[in-house]
């Protein structure tokens, strides 16, 4: 319904334009604002930024699922991040069937949880492989055994414990897996109406192709929503990166064992007296006893030292650095 003017006001309106304070054209030219539908049952918390950012990071968790399930499985693994939408939760749940393989995962310090579907052929397929068969599936569908969710509860929470690295330039968060769900309605972890984020995931082990659906709500991730951002994302994995990988290299490579000699001295013998070498005979050697011997790390001559005891071992101190531009 129209405003009905008052007046009053109709009186200063024309007033404004014949005084030329209003332009009658300038009125009649303007464009009227586009309002733009808001559906408040299903609100856009999500952003193509932030979808496009959440598939990167599980693009990430996919190399991690590709490089791990192997170990276990003993069978190629090839897994591919294929579509990442939003809905509300009740239609994420009412898709699925019975039975189903739901885990429920909490990554604190995010509140709330996160839950990871998988396929049920892929199911079946783990649990023939791990206990010595070929990896293949069902023909039928039936609801999964006491022994087979144990078997199946381990690699859920192998899976669940890779979230943290992909996750590590956004938040740094400690998964563990809660339960294992076979029915859709004990696994009601948000309101029906909450949005969610659903990451789809197809993985392939040997033959045994299925998808791997992560639901994530809106209310979990709240807090890091600023930070799903590729531009974020990126800045960060470069500021981290370097620092990261050589704080890894340091470590490994400080672990590394190395060989060490000391060279006591040479000298210059006969075959013939080689070859006759008894128990008891002296070998006199180029070295005398108050001078430095050569110390090699590899076959690379490093320090100077003299000999010595220590704790009735022999032992030398080092008493020069020989560095490789000094020579």
């Amino acid at each position: 319904m129209s405003e009905v003017l008052s007046q009053n006001e109709i009186d200063n309106l024309l007033k404004a334009l014949n005084s030329g304070e209003l332009d009658v054209e300038e009125i009649r030219n303007s464009k009227e604002k586009q309002v733009k539908n808001y559906d408040f049952a299903r609100p856009s918390k999500f952003s193509k930024e932030h979808l496009r950012t959440l598939e990167i990071i599980f693009e990430h968790f996919g190399r991690l699922l590709a490089t791990n399930l192997p170990a276990y499985l003993r069978k190629s693994v090839n897994v591919e991040v294929v579509n990442s939408e939003v809905v509300i939760y009740s239609e994420f749940s009412n898709a699925l069937s019975n039975p189903v393989l739901l885990g429920v995962a909490e990554i604190s310090p995010l509140k709330g949880s996160i839950i990871m579907e998988m396929a049920s052929n892929l199911g079946f397929a783990i649990v023939d492989r791990l206990l010595g068969g070929y990896g293949t599936s069902l023909e039928k569908t039936r609801d999964f055994s006491e022994i087979e969710l144990t078997i199946l509860e381990r690699i859920f929470t192998i899976c669940v414990n890779l979230l943290q690295e992909p996750w590590q330039n956004v938040v740094k968060i400690s998964p563990r897996l809660e339960r294992i769900e076979t029915n859709s309605q004990f696994a009601q972890i948000i309101s029906p109406s909450e949005t969610i984020a659903i990451i789809t995931i197809n993985l392939k082990i040997g033959a045994v192709e299925g998808l791997i659906n992560l639901c994530l709500p809106y209310t979990t991730l709240e807090p890091v929503m600023d930070k799903l951002n590729t531009k974020y994302w990126f800045s960060t994995m470069q500021e981290k990166d370097d620092a990261t990988y050589e704080d890894a290299i340091e470590a490994v490579i400080s672990k590394a064992p190395i060989p060490i000699k000391a060279v006591l001295g040479t000298s210059k013998i006969a075959v013939s007296d080689f070859v006759n070498l008894q128990v008891g005979d002296i070998i006199k050697l180029d070295k005398q006893v108050d001078k430095e011997l050569k110390i090699y790390v590899g076959n690379i001559e490093k320090f100077g030292a003299l000999p010595g005891y220590s704790n009735e071992k022999y032992a030398v101190r080092i008493t020069e650095i020989i560095r490789e531009e000094s020579k």
